[in-house]
């Protein structure tokens, strides 16, 4: 039942995120964490951060590493053809018709109405991972990132992954502070 149900998820995902990656993550969410609890939230951010630092479709990298994780190499396979097979279907079918249907005003208007719907989708995820931040790092930490990663990416126009293995380094690197330590300080 367990493969039934990730293939099912992911089948979903794959049919529905019309816009790729950016709109797939949000369904990924509420399939995985809301609908089946396979992960925690805060996992999923994780895989979402490591995920970008790597090549490729985030969907399809963050398939195939639940479905590993969820049910081993089979359930990754899994995953990965349940995530990949509504594109692949479409995709033909669209090479083989767009030509003929591409200047109808249902066709393009289609393609503008989707894409404030995914920005909402993208909004509400950015949100909820703000929020899972701030309870972490506190909003001070977290705007000055969130301003910092708007300055790096839009005004000097930096590549993210460039600005990701960066943080990443930085975690690295930095001397974490431990609240007990902090506390044992204060006490002496």
């Amino acid at each position: 039942m367990k493969q039934i149900n990730l293939f099912m998820a992911f089948l979903r995902v794959g049919l529905l995120g019309y816009g790729g990656g950016p709109a797939a993550i949000p369904l990924i969410q509420k399939e995985v964490v809301e609908r089946y609890g396979w992960i925690e939230e805060e996992e999923l951010s994780d895989i979402l951060a490591i995920g970008n630092t790597l090549p490729g479709p985030i969907a399809t990298k963050m398939a195939g590493y639940i479905g590993f994780r969820i049910a081993g190499v089979i359930g990754m396979i899994n995953a990965l053809v349940a995530s990949v097979i509504p594109t692949v279907a479409l995709l033909i079918f669209v090479l083989f018709s767009l030509a003929s249907f591409r200047e109808y005003e249902w066709v393009q208007g289609m393609t503008r109405g989707v894409l404030p719907v995914v920005a909402v989708m993208l909004g509400v995820l950015t949100w909820g991972f703000i929020k899972k931040s701030t309870a972490d790092f506190g909003w001070l930490r977290v705007m000055f990132l969130v301003i910092f990663s708007v300055i790096t990416l839009q005004l000097l126009g930096v590549h993210p992954a460039i600005l990701i293995v960066g943080l990443i380094l930085y975690v690295f690197i930095k001397p974490e502070r431990r609240k007990g330590s902090e506390k044992a300080g204060e006490t002496s």
